[in-house]
């Protein structure tokens, strides 16, 4: 695959969904219905947005509601062609274990981070579902960021991300117990190195401005536009991390990411297809779409 800015570049966005043993189901059911739905123009069924991987470290990997869900990447081959995807997806379940033999995605994701850290201008996400945030805050990756999790395991959350304190590791994470989503690092389109992404250029100076601006991919008209500079000096080199409640919130944080990568339109489409109501999150920093 080509070198990319974003998705927009190189059609159709790239996700790698990461299937440990004991995911949960929803939590992987959930947002590859919303992602397989996604269309770029709605009359258009060949218009898919999104294509999808599924990475395990077996061929079959099972559910912690008993089913098998088939990989078609091991965690080897995900590791060497992680720069291919513009959005990983961890899920949650199982996590005790996960946890207590550093298994995958642990790696996966730290790798995932630096690739990031290592080339701003080229834009990624990370999405976690339920207590798929318990593995983020153990790598560190919530280090100064805000997140939220299951309800259930708010307290898990917060334990870990004191460790990485604790150990000197990183800084304070903003623990949010009510929100059904929370994104970090609100993405603006790239420009020239010396533009200020809050600042409307001149030439712009007698439009209105929109108060509900979206994310990079879908505002492709914007006249604001983020500086490779700028995004280079955010926290894990401008990494867009996602944090979702659990299971069905997950369904919710894909229609965002649905929302920023293609366009809102394209995500009130998905929730009307789907019969489901979308209930905002929270964006740090910015406004929901």
């Amino acid at each position: 695959m080509a070198n990319k800015s974003s998705a927009v570049a190189d059609e159709p966005i790239e996700v790698l969904f990461a299937l440990h043993p004991n995911f949960d189901l929803m939590d992987f059911a959930g947002p590859l219905e919303v992602l397989t739905t996604a269309l770029h123009e709605a009359q258009d069924p060949a218009s898919k947005a999104f294509e999808i991987t599924i990475a395990g470290g077996e061929p079959q990997v099972l559910s912690e509601q008993g089913v098998m869900i088939g990989s078609q990447a091991t965690w080897k081959e995900a590791q060497e062609r992680l720069d291919d995807f513009d959005v990983l997806v961890i899920l949650g379940g199982g996590s005790e274990a996960i946890l207590k033999e550093k298994a995958q995605p642990l790696d996966l994701i730290t790798a995932y981070s630096e690739l990031q850290k290592k080339d701003p201008s080229r834009e990624r996400t990370l999405l976690s579902i339920c207590t798929g945030s318990l593995f983020l805050a153990k790598q560190g990756i919530l280090s100064g960021l805000s997140a939220t999790t299951h309800p259930d395991y708010i307290t898990t959350l917060e334990i870990l991300c004191s460790r990485v304190v604790i150990e000197g590791l990183g800084d304070h994470t903003d623990v949010q117990e009510d929100a059904r989503y929370v994104v970090n690092n609100l993405r603006f389109e790239i420009g020239d190195e010396d533009e200020n992404p809050y600042i409307r250029r001149k030439s712009d100076a007698s439009r209105r401005p929109s108060n509900a601006r979206k994310g990079s991919m879908s505002f492709k008209g914007a006249s604001r536009r983020e500086s490779i500079a700028r995004r280079a000096a955010m926290r894990l080199g401008g990494l867009r991390v996602i944090t979702a409640g659990g299971v069905a919130a997950g369904i919710d944080a894909s229609l965002y990411l649905v929302s920023v990568l293609v366009s809102e339109e394209s995500a009130n489409e998905v929730a009307r297809i789907m019969q489901v109501t979308w209930t905002k999150g929270v964006v740090v920093d910015g406004i929901d779409v």
